[in-house]
């Protein structure tokens, strides 16, 4: 019995291994160009024409988290591309990972690769967006693949109407694996009659409060970095004030991997050399409390992430530092929106941006009838199904820690 036991488990794992290096190999094509290799002015082309915008897919941004970030590192792209005067002009572009890099299951379907924040969306030529997306389509075919998953893209966007037109005229249409929303930012609005209309007086009195009682502490001055030098000292304080709080004691503060520090002191710099990044401040005295990193893109805003000074938590730090992003946003006229790339019903920012966006993971099938897409679905479905009760477990577990400690 144990003889079979152990041929049984060898057999397995041959069979585990076997799935691997289907998943890993198969999509071994020409249509498939290695991140690094797609031409980065083409890229910044595009991008200043994109149909929708996501910051975290320009090519500064992007290109950083490729060459060094932590477990996003070494990714593929799908292209799309047409003849111009000026020779080949790039109309689409995403980058992709195989399903089994992205969720441990060996399917065959390529998956948007994670840009270290939650948006995903690829970049449409304005132009020509529909054309790009049947291209982006093709290309996944080309590669093998059955199917293309569009993880953390705006299901109401330019982009995801271009897919669904682009689908239609082959006899297909998506499918929604999943969707949440999330706060943004009407930054067309007069910030003090938004934050009025989101709080209320009551509640923006007791803010005032703080912001007096923080002011206790030394005259509050809130600042914006957008040169190198302003940039190279400001990201050194949110770096410090990121790896100082709860965020170091998870073991997520950037600073805290030496791949994911060198990928965000590449990407501010680059980003921020073309005007697609800022560095916001608030300090009380000489000491500040909180720092976040804000991306751009066309007419949008990114909060990508925020650091804090916990000795200061009375005086909700992170909040004050929002209410002067959201008047800094809400000022500046080539901003209309601002996503904050929160996750849904986050405590600070969904009381305070109290516009939604509609977020979700779609499955795009590449061919009519194909039979692996209801076994790609029910896998990926089965595979939340397994990990849901367990991240419901590990956030329990955390949050019974952290209140220990």
């Amino acid at each position: 019995m144990v003889e079979i036991a152990n041929a049984a488990e060898a057999a397995t794992r041959r069979e585990m291994h076997f799935a691997r290096e289907s998943a890993n190999n198969h999509f071994a094509s020409d249509a498939l160009v290695p991140l690094h290799a797609v031409s980065a002015e083409r890229w910044r082309r595009l991008s200043d024409n994109a149909i929708e915008p996501n910051g975290y897919f320009l090519p500064e941004w992007e290109l950083a988290v490729n060459a060094t970030a932590q477990g996003r590192a070494n990714v593929s792209a799908i292209t799309a591309h047409v003849m111009a005067s000026e020779g080949q002009r790039l109309i689409g572009l995403l980058p992709v990972v195989s399903a089994w890099r992205a969720y441990g299951i060996p399917l065959p379907a390529l998956v948007s690769a994670d840009p270290y924040g939650t948006l995903a969306t690829p970049l449409l030529d304005r132009d020509r967006a529909d054309e790009a997306a049947a291209d982006l389509m093709q290309q996944a075919r080309n590669a093998g693949a059955h199917a293309l998953i569009l993880r953390d893209i705006a299901l109401d966007g330019a982009v995801m109407m271009a897919f669904t037109r682009a689908l239609a005229c082959r006899g297909l249409k998506t499918r929604l694996l999943q969707r949440h929303e999330r706060a943004s930012l009407d930054a067309t609005r007069n910030a003090d009659d938004l934050l009025r209309d989101a709080l209320g007086p009551k509640k923006l009195k007791e803010l005032r409060r703080q912001r007096n009682r923080l002011a206790e502490h030394g005259e509050l001055i809130f600042t914006i970095a957008t040169t190198p030098s302003e940039i190279k000292r400001d990201l050194a304080t949110f770096l410090t004030l990121e790896a100082s709080g709860w965020k170091a004691r998870r073991g997520t503060a950037l600073a805290q991997n030496e791949g994911d520090a060198t990928f965000i002191r590449r990407a501010v710099f680059d980003a921020a050399a073309r005007g697609n990044c800022e560095i916001v401040t608030l300090h009380a005295g000489e000491t500040p409390v909180a720092s976040g990193i804000v991306l751009r893109h066309l007419d949008r805003a990114f909060y990508f992430k925020l650091g804090v000074d916990e000795r200061f938590a009375k005086c909700s730090p992170g909040v004050q530092l929002t209410l002067d992003l959201t008047r800094h946003l809400c000022g500046d006229p080539a901003i209309a929106m601002a996503d904050s790339t929160a996750i849904p019903g986050h405590p600070m920012i969904d009381p305070i941006w109290r516009g939604r966006l509609a977020i979700g993971d779609v499955l795009i099938p590449l061919s009519r009838r194909d039979p692996f897409i209801p076994a790609i679905r029910s896998g990926l479905a089965l595979r939340t199904l397994v990990r849901e009760p367990v991240r419901r477990l590990v956030r329990t577990i955390r949050k019974l820690r952290e209140k220990r400690s």
